[in-house]
């Protein structure tokens, strides 16, 4: 059943139109992924959905009742108060709650704040940008919408926090409209794909990578289309220009088609061009690239990195991975030299020349032109040894002459990050050191910058959260494993899953006893619960309550810096102790769910 439809929509900002007669329609239950280059007008067609800007025409139809829910790329500064403040806050801006259901309302507020493991005591203000953005979901799905549309929400996420949200969001039963350039988020969650390109809306109602195939096929069809079009108008512009034949009157009909063929090209929206990545690679390094022998660094008495011994030969292209916080920008910033390690020595091998992308874009002045960024004041830039004009280079990476001429602030996250490759691409290296490239990053420049990577001769050093990127990628990963302890593992986060399956211990089977059973044969109907089950369901939500207090007074207690001042035992018990709290809440909330269901049968 649909439960929202747009008709005819067209909107422009003053150039060309972002959407273009576009119709489309939502059904209940569906997860759809919003995709298109960036500037192609996804958040706009949010926006549109969300009521917070109006078309110029056509009509937007919602079910009657229709609560939306929205979490926009950006955090809220002034958003102050414990988590489980925030989080309720969704239910008094929601105008179909009032008070008198407030209070039924308030265990499922608890519930998802503990499926997204997130502390109710704990300052929101004082979270990460990745926890920020968790908290901010937990309230949007606290308000109840039965349309939740999500904007980007894996950026600056970790890969734990990742893949809680994507089990979170496959077992959410209302509808999800999303826009996200991580690739294996979108192949687990979408059951169709909505592309924007050049105005118009498609619908594609299939997996992502199935989506992938028939849009490579659908571009090979419609650059023949217009290669047989332009083959066919270059034909009669000849014969229109012979003059006298074409102004018979038998012939005005073949005049009236050629008037309209020009308007059609005329009309014609190409395709955005791709971007062209190239990197200036230096002089070949010696054999050893980078050895790390017994390294530690501390903070505040905290190790952040412990012992931790590498070596990075000629060709090798590594990953760096951990949770957020974890420490891998001062991993890779202690592996460079910039930062000195606490004990342990770093040895840079023989004619290393490196280039280094900052994710946090202090390379970038936001009042200076995108222009001046790349030149520092002048036109022109040294590429390859010779002097080129900045304008043409920075066509290269798909930035038009007005944008070079405007302050870096008007640009999106996206268009800033394909600048900061502009300026790495621009020196030559043989080191390739890049602090999460990929975020804001549309998912057709992303693949092209994964081929760039892919054929460097030289090294790659890459701290990121991407899964398919690590994948495609490196040949070896760093993994943070808790208390300033990092493994190296073979292979990229696939391999490295694998590998941690096979590290655990396995859990001895119970003996068989002698003889053998028949199987019971299977029950037909819905299985009813048992009064043992429903004592057991009854329990729940004081269990849940014990294992939630002591979560909050143990994240409550690491939250202090002195705690760290303990002795390493205290804090490895606590941090282990926190840990087996959070699976045993997971397993606790999935039996209440399991138990519910089975009284609801």
């Amino acid at each position: 059943m649909s439960i929202l439809s747009l008709q005819n929509i067209s909107l422009a900002f003053g150039g060309p139109l972002i959407l273009d007669k576009v119709s489309l329609q939502i059904e209940q239950g569906e997860r759809i992924c919003l995709v298109g280059r960036n500037g192609a007008g996804k958040s706009t067609l949010i926006n549109l959905i969300n009521n917070e800007i109006k078309p110029d025409s056509g009509d937007i139809f919602r079910k009657p009742g229709l609560l939306l829910g929205t979490l926009s790329q950006e955090v809220p500064r002034h958003l102050n108060g414990k988590i489980i403040d925030v989080v309720s806050s969704g239910l008094k801006s929601n105008p179909s709650q009032d008070s008198q259901c407030t209070w039924e309302i308030q265990p499922q507020v608890e519930k998802v704040i503990t499926r997204l493991r997130l502390t109710p005591d704990a300052e929101f203000q004082t979270l990460s940008a990745g926890m920020k953005r968790r908290v901010l979901l937990a309230k949007t799905i606290a308000e109840g919408p039965d349309l939740l549309l999500l904007d980007e929400p894996t950026n600056h996420m970790d890969i734990p926090s990742i893949e809680l949200m994507e089990n979170f969001l496959l077992q959410y039963r209302k509808t999800l409209l999303f826009i996200s350039h991580d690739r294996v988020f979108l192949e687990k969650l979408a059951t169709r794909i909505i592309e924007i390109d050049r105005g118009r809306l498609t619908s594609w109602p299939c997996d992502y990578k199935t989506y992938l195939a028939r849009k490579r096929a659908l571009i090979e069809s419609e650059e023949e289309h217009n290669r047989q079009f332009d083959k066919k108008i270059s034909k009669e512009e000849i014969w229109i220009r012979k003059g006298i034949k074409a102004r018979r009157t038998r012939d005005e009909g073949r005049v009236r088609v050629l008037m309209k063929m020009r308007e059609e090209k005329r009309a014609r929206r190409e395709q955005t061009g791709k971007v062209k990545m190239q990197a200036q690679e230096a002089e070949r390094s010696g054999k050893l690239v980078l050895e790390a022998q017994n390294v530690t660094y501390h903070y505040d008495d905290r190790p952040i990195i412990k012992a931790f011994s590498t070596t990075i030969l000629r060709g090798d292209k590594v990953g760096v991975m951990g949770p957020n916080g974890c420490g891998k920008t001062t991993l890779i910033q202690v592996l460079l030299n910039t930062l000195e390690p606490s004990e342990g020595c770093i040895r840079l091998g023989a004619r290393v020349e490196c280039a280094y992308f900052d994710q946090t874009r202090e390379q970038l002045d936001p009042e200076k032109t995108v222009i001046e960024n790349v030149t520092g004041g002048g036109d022109f830039l040294i590429i390859n040894g010779k002097s080129r004009h900045a304008v043409g280079y920075l066509k290269e990476f798909l930035f038009t002459p007005d944008q070079m001429r405007s302050p870096l602030k008007t640009l999106s996250g996206g268009e800033k990050n394909r600048l900061l490759l502009a300026r790495l691409f621009m020196k030559p290296s043989n080191l390739l050191v890049l602090d999460e490239p990929t975020n804001d990053l549309d998912a057709e420049t992303l693949e092209l910058l994964e081929e760039l990577l892919l054929n460097y001769q030289g090294n790659v050093l890459l701290a990121s959260h991407d899964r398919a990127f690590l994948n495609n990628l490196v040949t070896s990963i760093l993994v943070f494993e808790g208390n300033g302890r990092i493994t190296e593992y073979i292979g990229g986060y696939d391999d490295w899953l694998k590998q941690r399956k096979k590290n655990k211990t396995k859990i001895p089977s119970k003996p068989k006893k002698n003889g053998t059973k028949k199987a019971k044969p299977k029950r037909k109907g819905p299985k009813k619960i048992t009064f043992r089950e429903n004592r057991e369901l009854e329990d729940m939500p004081s269990l849940i309550e014990s294992l939630e207090q002591e979560h909050a007074v143990l994240f409550g207690r690491m939250s202090d810096p002195s705690f760290y001042k303990n002795k390493s035992a205290e804090i490895a018990n606590t941090k282990e102790r926190l840990e087996s709290l959070e699976i045993e809440l997971e397993k606790a909330y999935k039996r209440w769910e399991t138990l519910d269901a089975l009284k609801e049968e």
